[in-house]
């Protein structure tokens, strides 16, 4: 008994369930021939395998449809592989049929899933979210000097995956927090490639922000679904209005998901709030209604909307005061707000010596009478990013050099001319 459960593999209790037949999809049996002849078209070397594989779809679906087209008069036989496995070709009549698809929509990928079933995979994983303990929070935030108060707010961030405004100086290490208040937040999650509503395709799966579990479970599941770290996003000062909002490509014809429904069961960082190229308020006004339903509603091109989930920590991190950017409405709506202010003298020092140990550096306390004399002399305010920005510029030299790394007085002179300029 005891030496069963040692040897017990974890199972997922939301792993998708495999497809067993077309019906079992959650999509209509005309958009599946569809996509399937637009595989074959895009295949000069199609067969039955080949076309499940592209579509992550099993071969025991992908045959019966191809044989519906060959029946049909749209494909043609060109030969047997093996059981259930033939290869095809366009007839003339199925290259007209594509043209004239393409012209709809001109995706050709993965077979999407259901908005329902979307939305349901992402309440479920969102409520099944492993619980964030205070050591998970202080290993997430070893590598920052913060105040008790700060990491215990954190931690309960972290854990209730509610949404935080972080607000303070320039260079006081808030995208750091942000991206460490992930780190916290452990598990993977399950995406589909795509997603299908009334024909229109939107794509879910980015490979720039999305990175799959390696090797994927082995256990048998709906190949149309890819788990993944939990994502994190961060968006600053290119973000725009219009990028909240599905955008449809003109040459494909099929949508890409905004990055806020990318980063569901993950965290969104909206960094350097206040200096887009959109009046924050109009911004802060677009995120009331997720924030407050944790539905966002998106639009198509032809003005239809739909509702798909925003389950995420929200992350908002400004230079500005926040009373300077919301009202008290969307403050309360906001879960958190946490003040992150310049760092003391021995905050400074602590950094730096935690900076410098990291990447298993000498340590010299001499190194950092020397710089917060150099601050005091000219009048410049204490930043918690500049230890790491100037031992890296130490760094810079000596691989210029090809000496031995290190951090010493002469070096921090000369780096700290080379960041500030001559002082």
């Amino acid at each position: 008994m005891e030496m069963r459960a040692e040897h017990a593999v974890r199972i997922d209790p939301l792993t998708p369930s495999p497809v067993e037949g077309a019906e079992s999809t959650g999509l209509e049996f005309g958009f599946l021939t569809d996509l399937t002849l637009k595989t074959v078209y895009s295949d000069t070397n199609c067969s039955t395998e080949r076309v499940a594989e592209k579509l992550k779809l099993p071969m025991s679906v992908i045959e019966p449809i191809l044989q519906h087209l060959y029946r049909e008069k749209l494909l043609e036989i060109r030969g047997a592989i093996g059981f259930e496995n033939h290869r095809y070709s366009l007839l003339d009549r199925g290259w007209d049929r594509v043209h004239r698809m393409l012209e709809q929509s001109g995706y050709i990928g993965p077979a999407p899933v259901s908005l329902s079933a979307y939305s349901t995979m992402i309440a479920n994983q969102q409520a099944q979210s492993p619980p964030v303990s205070p050591d998970m929070v202080r290993r997430a935030l070893s590598h920052l000097v913060l105040p008790e108060s700060t990491i215990q707010t954190l931690g309960v961030v972290a854990n209730s995956r509610r949404s935080i405004l972080i607000s303070g100086p320039a260079g006081t290490g808030k995208t750091s927090i942000a991206k460490a208040l992930h780190t916290a937040q452990e598990g993977e999650i399950w995406i589909p490639y795509a997603i299908e509503v009334d024909g229109q395709i939107i794509k879910i799966f980015d490979s720039h922000t999305h990175k799959p579990v390696d090797p994927q479970p082995t256990r048998r599941h709906d190949q149309r679904w890819v788990k993944i770290e939990r994502p994190v996003i961060v968006v600053g000062g290119e973000l725009t209005i219009e990028a909240t909002d599905l955008t449809y490509s003109k040459g494909n014809r099929y949508y890409d998901a905004p990055f806020q429904m990318k980063s569901n069961c993950g965290t969104l960082v909206i960094d350097d709030f206040g200096r887009q190229r959109v009046d924050p308020h109009e911004l802060l006004n677009r995120w009331i209604i997720p924030l407050e339903g944790h539905v966002d509603y998106l639009t198509f091109h032809t003005g239809k909307k739909i509702q798909v989930p925003f389950e995420q920590t929200l992350v908002i991190a400004t230079n500005l005061e926040p009373k300077d950017l919301a009202d008290p409405a969307f403050l309360r709506r906001m879960g958190y707000r946490l003040r992150v202010d310049l760092p003391t003298r021995s905050a400074y020092a602590e950094i730096f010596r935690s900076y410098v140990e990291r990447k298993r550096l000498v340590y010299r306390p001499e190194v950092v009478d020397l710089l917060l004399d150099l601050y005091d002399r000219n009048h410049m305010p204490l930043r918690s990013c500049e230890p790491r920005d100037l031992v890296e510029r130490c760094l810079d030299i000596c691989r210029y050099e090809d000496r031995l790394l290190e951090v010493t007085p002469e070096l921090m002179r000369i780096a700290w001319n080379n960041y500030f300029g001559s002082h």
